[in-house]
């Protein structure tokens, strides 16, 4: 086994305390030494949790800490990028949540800055580590044919905020804080296909590659949203996609993949449950379910990150899949204010 990664998390929010320090704290090969958080408040009451000792409220000072090999970005999406930026002029190796940047141009500007420092930085897409769509994704690849037809969706139920409160650790807040992340939040629609679309879209292209083409229409429903698009793959393939925020029942995730000899299903739990994605695949007369039991995301994915510095593999996702989900996310916007197809 390696030296353990030494990282600090900046950003402690929600998805730092229900996610990633849980799987930081069980993961082999990363060393938490430092967090980092606007709230002095939080970042103190994060540390003393996970008994860090280094809880700083400027991002600064883990750009100077030679014992910081690389960091964990939680922060809202409107700082990814700077973050991520000065992580990386700061010599260090980067993880930061999905989606990578808030613009296609934010995106190709940290694209140069990997390309320029050899550095590493993987995508918080957490659903690469998936026992589940890892299966899938070498199912398509190695026993699916040419693949024709897909179908894909993600929804959130309006029963997830009480599925939450079941499974949610208590999470530090300040108020003020939290009141002024909301105001970042207050265009819904901009800010619900960014943080949904860059899971499905990630998956999408997991298991098709390349979008040559889509088209796409927005309805909403008072806090219901839901996109639907229509997408034709460099492939050839051609399918949907939807997406969908409070409609009524529980969440739901998933894809079917139809190819020349075969045929997938994934369904892809709620990822607090820890249960890795539920696999059908089809082909030659008979239908495969795997028994599939490391199922915490969050936790493969920091320890692919470690695996990734130490031993010198490919990032996944990497800096290039960022920049292509966030390129699919404004596609998708461009296309419901248009109405017209567009190509990428």
């Amino acid at each position: 086994m390696f030296e353990p990664v030494r990282v600090a998390l900046i950003g402690c929010g929600r998805i730092a305390q229900v996610a990633h320090l849980p799987a930081l704290e069980k993961a082999a090969g990363v060393e938490l030494v430092a967090v980092c958080d606007l709230s002095a408040e939080v970042a103190r009451s994060v540390a003393g949790r996970y008994g860090v000792a280094a809880a700083y409220t400027d991002p600064s000072a883990v750009w100077v800490d030679d014992r910081i090999e690389a960091v964990l970005v939680t922060a809202p999406d409107r700082v990814h990028h700077a973050l991520t930026s000065q992580a990386l002029q700061a010599g260090k190796h980067v993880l930061v949540e999905k989606p990578m940047t808030s613009t296609v141009g934010e995106a190709e500007e940290l694209v140069q800055f990997v390309d320029r420092t050899g550095l590493v930085l993987q995508v918080g897409a957490m659903k690469r580590h998936d026992q589940g769509l890892q299966y899938a994704a070498k199912f398509v690849a190695e026993r699916l044919g040419e693949t024709r037809s897909f179908n894909a969706w993600y929804r959130i139920g309006d029963l997830r905020p009480g599925i939450e409160a079941t499974l949610f650790p208590p999470v530090f807040v300040e108020t003020q804080a939290q009141q002024h992340d909301a105001r970042f939040k207050a265009d819904r629609q901009k800010y619900l296909l960014a943080t949904h679309g860059a899971h499905i879209f990630d998956t999408l292209r997991l298991l098709l590659g390349e979008v040559a083409s889509l088209v796409a229409t927005h309805r909403q429903d008072d806090r219901d949203h839901v996109w639907q698009t229509l997408i034709t793959t460099a492939s050839g393939a051609i399918g949907t996609v939807t997406i969908a925020v409070d409609v009524p029942g529980v969440p739901t995730e998933g894809i079917e993949v139809f190819g020349a000899r075969g045929w997938v299903r994934v369904d892809t739990h709620f990822p607090f449950y820890r249960r890795a994605s539920t696999v059908h695949a089809y082909t030659a007369g008979s239908v495969v379910e795997p028994s599939l039991t490391d199922g915490d995301a969050y936790e493969r994915q920091v320890e692919a990150f470690a695996e990734t510095i130490r031993e010198g593999r490919p990032p996944v996702p990497d800096v290039r899949d960022g920049l292509a989900a966030v390129r699919l996310i404004e596609a998708t916007a461009t296309a419901v204010e248009t109405g017209a197809e567009v190509k990428l």
